[in-house]
């Protein structure tokens, strides 16, 4: 299966450095971060808003695509801890454990009535939410806001998990536009059967094609994703 995406703008942090890298047709002179969006969130949760807030375009609304294996689980951690210990938990808190959370809190912080999907399937996380913001663009000719954040779960899961997540927290943004827009840069995404032993971090791979061009292959939980940039 192959997928065109067009990716007018991104921003990402990579776990190693405080600030964004950023790349294409980014906003000038955008407002800071407002307050919903800085209070109660958790650090990942922050540069996940952080690098969808940059690359937010002025002149329309996109639809927001939220994609992540595990969300802000270090609040579910927290919530499962006081649980445990008193059997109680912080209604404020367990609110915004839900999955699609920060992409309510973007929509409301930005009046963003277009919508919201929030998609969580392993290994293959991200590769499924480009694939739907890609379908939603080609399908209703208008963009959408792809942001993805994971990172590695609490040491005390090792005993038991699977987790193939990052090794390092990774947030990563990126709109995807139509035809109709200039300056996007083209991206071939390839899905294939995989083996069922995940590689490198999907996201990564999509991101140093976004920095480097070039292309890049990462092996998901279900199937292979290769990304080509366009000559």
């Amino acid at each position: 299966m192959s997928v065109c995406v067009r990716v007018a703008a991104w921003a990402a942090w990579d776990g190693h450095a405080d600030v964004l890298a950023v790349g294409g047709m980014v906003p000038p002179a955008r407002p800071a971060l407002p307050a919903l969006l800085r209070r109660r969130v958790s650090p990942l949760g922050r540069k996940a808003l952080q690098a969808a807030w940059a690359i937010l375009p002025a002149d329309c609304q996109p639809r927001l695509i939220l994609a992540s294996r595990h969300g802000e689980y270090a609040r579910t951690f927290e919530l499962l801890t006081s649980l445990s210990e008193s059997a109680e938990v912080s209604p404020a808190e367990f609110s915004l454990a839900v999955h699609h959370a920060l992409a309510g809190l973007l929509s409301i912080a930005t009046g963003n009535r277009q919508g919201h999907s929030a998609v969580a399937a392993g290994a293959d996380s991200f590769g499924y939410g480009l694939l739907e913001a890609a379908c939603f663009v080609a399908e209703q000719a208008t963009p959408a806001l792809l942001f993805y954040f994971d990172e590695a779960l609490p040491p005390i899961y090792a005993p038991i998990s699977d987790d193939d997540g990052p090794a390092f927290p990774l947030a990563l943004a990126a709109l995807l536009v139509p035809q109709s827009w200039p300056a996007a840069r083209v991206i071939h995404m390839h899905m294939e059967s995989g083996d069922g032993q995940p590689g490198q971090c999907p996201a990564r791979a999509f991101l140093s094609v976004l920095e480097q061009d070039g292309e890049a292959v990462a092996q998901g939980g279900r199937h292979a994703w290769r990304w080509s940039h366009a000559a």
